[in-house]
């Protein structure tokens, strides 16, 4: 064999042995490829795609979940009706406030600032849901709070930016829904029928029972002690606070007196007030009912 022929049969198999590994890697390669293929669902297919989903989450056992809507205040709850309460205030004793919910999603607001003005501040407009429907915004008020959390016969007023309000008084900013045939404490002929938690019924020498009306507008306070008539001013604060003022009464004497000055003398501690069932409660602190009332048409 000639030197060439040699040589050329070295560089053949030279060039075969460089080949072998790369033919080697290439077809690797290729059965990794086959092997780690999976078939498209139809969804990539028709050109769609998923959320991205979290790297800290395992894409193998956690589906995708969708929240669903469910019930909520606007679709589960009687909402609609009037709600009333003493909102705090930092420049006077309490914002007296009356809001009126309406199917048609109008509402009427109205505020008296207690212990400042006697004028009542009146705002007309309509209100719209969130969509969690938890939530309601009164249109057309401006520089004040306009929002608030609708819950089972209550509204829960929200600070300027739609949160919860913190802190001592957080439990103040309520209104309570007014039962249409429940007494308000305006407008309505208080009678006395419990005095520290002894019954009181008309005596034979009566000439009325013993009752009581408050006059919202004046802030006055009139009514029949069991002999004489009395008078005098009310204030009313947050969280059903009250306090009776400037308390006079005629001065005609009569057969039991003792009725009427232990209705009055009482009457001086209350500082606080509920209605329910048609029954006004005066009450001190956390005690028990100082003095019950039931409510009666007004004479």
């Amino acid at each position: 064999m000639s030197q060439k022929n040699v040589m050329g049969e070295y560089t053949l198999n030279k060039i075969s042995t460089m080949k072998n590994p790369l033919l080697i890697i290439s077809l690797s390669l290729l059965t990794i490829s086959v092997m780690t293929y999976t078939q498209p669902s139809k969804a990539e297919m028709n050109g769609e795609c998923t959320p991205p989903v979290s790297s800290s989450e395992n894409i193998t056992n956690k589906p995708l979940m969708l929240e669903s809507v469910g019930d909520n205040s606007a679709n589960a709850l009687d909402w609609n009706g009037k709600y009333q309460g003493i909102i705090p205030c930092a420049s006077c004793e309490g914002i007296k406030t009356t809001l009126t919910l309406n199917q048609d999603l109008s509402y009427v607001l109205s505020t008296q600032y207690l212990g400042k003005s006697e004028e009542v501040f009146e705002v007309k407009g309509t209100f719209q849901w969130n969509k969690a429907g938890n939530t309601i915004t009164l249109d057309g008020i401006k520089d004040a709070p306009n929002q608030f959390l609708v819950g089972e016969n209550t509204l829960i007023q929200l600070d300027m930016t739609g949160n919860r309000i913190t802190g001592n008084l957080a439990d103040k900013y309520m209104l309570s829904k007014v039962n249409d045939t429940e007494a308000t404490m305006e407008n309505t002929r208080w009678e006395l029928v419990e005095i520290m938690g002894k019954p009181v019924t008309k005596t034979e020498t009566q000439r009325q029972a013993i009752f009581i009306t408050f006059d919202g507008e004046k802030n006055r306070v009139n009514g029949f002690g069991g002999c004489n008539n009395f008078m005098g001013g009310f204030e009313m604060k947050e969280g059903n606070r009250i306090k009776f003022e400037q308390m006079a009464s005629t001065m005609m004497a009569c057969e039991n007196m003792e009725m009427e000055a232990n209705f009055m003398q009482t009457l001086q501690q209350v500082d606080n007030y509920t209605i329910k069932d048609n029954v006004l409660s005066l009450n001190r602190a956390r005690m028990a009912p100082l003095l019950k009332f039931t409510a009666v048409k007004n004479k």
